[in-house]
């Protein structure tokens, strides 16, 4: 009688090719959730529209500070006290004197709110100040 012998397992290595495809998806996975992290809006601010509303740039030494409906306001995805944004704020200036704010007042919220905030701008000896508003589609 005749056994047949076992083969012996043939050992296919480390595929690249697979790896590259996976790096390829994971890499463009972070470069589109980069891309909408970069910019500081919080969804649960609705910002009111204007004719000539567009979409700006992010440039160097500004901050975008939201401010909701019910009057907090959010510096980082963080909730602020009126206190720390003037400390943060008195830093920010002393190092970089034409820094500068975008605030994105919701359009619920009080007006009392956003003056609130501009005069702690204006505390903080800072004079670039400019407000958010989205395009009027109709």
């Amino acid at each position: 009688m005749k056994f047949r012998t076992r083969q012996t397992p043939h050992i296919i290595g480390f595929q690249i090719a697979p790896m590259v495809d996976i790096l390829l998806v994971l890499m463009c996975f972070f470069i589109v959730t980069w891309n909408f992290a970069r910019k500081e809006m919080d969804l649960e601010v609705k910002v009111p529209a204007a004719e000539s509303g567009k979409e700006s740039a992010a440039v160097m030494n500004q901050t975008v500070l939201n401010v909701r409906a019910d009057g907090s306001v959010i510096w980082n995805r963080k909730t602020i006290t009126p206190k720390e944004l003037r400390s943060k704020l008195l830093e920010l200036s002393e190092l970089f004197p034409d820094y500068a704010i975008i605030l994105r007042g919701d359009q619920q919220a009080k007006y009392e709110d956003i003056v609130a905030v501009l005069d702690i701008c204006r505390e903080a000896r800072i004079w670039n100040v400019a407000f958010a508003t989205s395009k009027n589609v109709e």
